[in-house]
Order: C-alpha cells, then sequence, then structure tokens
C-alpha cells in the first residue's frame, strides 16, 4: 500500500466515524501523510486545525485526480546555445565522476573503482529551457527530479 492508498483509507475513517474522540490518531495520521505530498501548506494546515473533513476528502481527491498540465510554450533555443550548453554538461559530468573516483577509501589510497554517477543536475548557468530542449532533441535525458543524464 503507498501513502496516497493509506492516505485515502484513513480519509474515508474519518469520514465514516461517528465518534470524534476514536478518530484523533486518524487526523494525526492523515497530518503526517499529507506533509508528504506536494499541496498547499496553508489550506493542509487549515483543514487539518478545523478538522474539515470534507476539505481533506477534496485535497485528498485533488491528489488521486491532478489536473493536466499545460504545456509550456516553446521557447526557441539556438543551436550554438545548446552546443556550449551539452559541453558544459559534459565537462561537468566529467568533473563529479573524477571526484568520486578519487574519493579516499579506509586507506591512504584510492580505491581505482569506477565512478557510479550517470545523472546530475545540469549546470545553472543556462536556462531550463535549454534543457528541455536538449532532452527533447535526444541529446540528454530526463531522469526526472532535476536530473538529467547523457544518452550515449
Amino acid at each position: 500500500m503507498n501513502a496516497l492508498e493509506k492516505l485515502r483509507e484513513t480519509t474515508d475513517a474519518i469520514i465514516a466515524a461517528s465518534q470524534p474522540m476514536k478518530i484523533m490518531d486518524q487526523w494525526t495520521l492523515a497530518g503526517r501523510l499529507l506533509s508528504r505530498f506536494p499541496v498547499d501548506k496553508a489550506e493542509a494546515e487549515r483543514v487539518l486545525r478545523d478538522r474539515d473533513a470534507a476539505g481533506l476528502d477534496a485535497l485528498v481527491s485533488a491528489l488521486e485526480h491532478p489536473a493536466p498540465k499545460h504545456d509550456e510554450p516553446a521557447v526557441e533555443v539556438s543551436e550554438e546555445e545548446m552546443h556550449h550548453a551539452l559541453k558544459a554538461f559534459r565537462k561537468r559530468l566529467k568533473i563529479l565522476r573524477l571526484a568520486d573516483e578519487s574519493k579516499l577509501g579506509g586507506r591512504y589510497t584510492s580505491g581505482g573503482r569506477k565512478s557510479n554517477i550517470d545523472a546530475i543536475e545540469p549546470p545553472s548557468e543556462f536556462a531550463p529551457q535549454v534543457w528541455k530542449a536538449l532532452a527533447k532533441a535526444g541529446k540528454l535525458k530526463d531522469t526526472g527530479g532535476g536530473f538529467y543524464a547523457l544518452t550515449e
């Protein structure tokens, strides 16, 4: 059972309960679970403070059925800017891998192991649209959470 299913089960228990004293633990659990999700914090605090079962149900329903995201209008990124961004990305990836490989272990020399780094946050000198354009062009792979990896 994932956290969203547990939150739905807790919400249903709160709505179905007839005695308010028996559901205090349910409200505490709902508050802890709700803090894990990307919801409006002010609205979540209000719902929990006021013990608003209908408001909690609405928040959980919004999490279960998110509104479709509107695609941002495409921003033109020049080939030259994409080339420079990809070069900076490769350099940053190379430096991070070298730094990871040269870490000292329990002894006085490095372990000689290969780095497991395959995705990094791209350099902040370039706009996020540049990285999205590179991913759309197939030169980078968006691995989620703001991280990108080389496709090669």
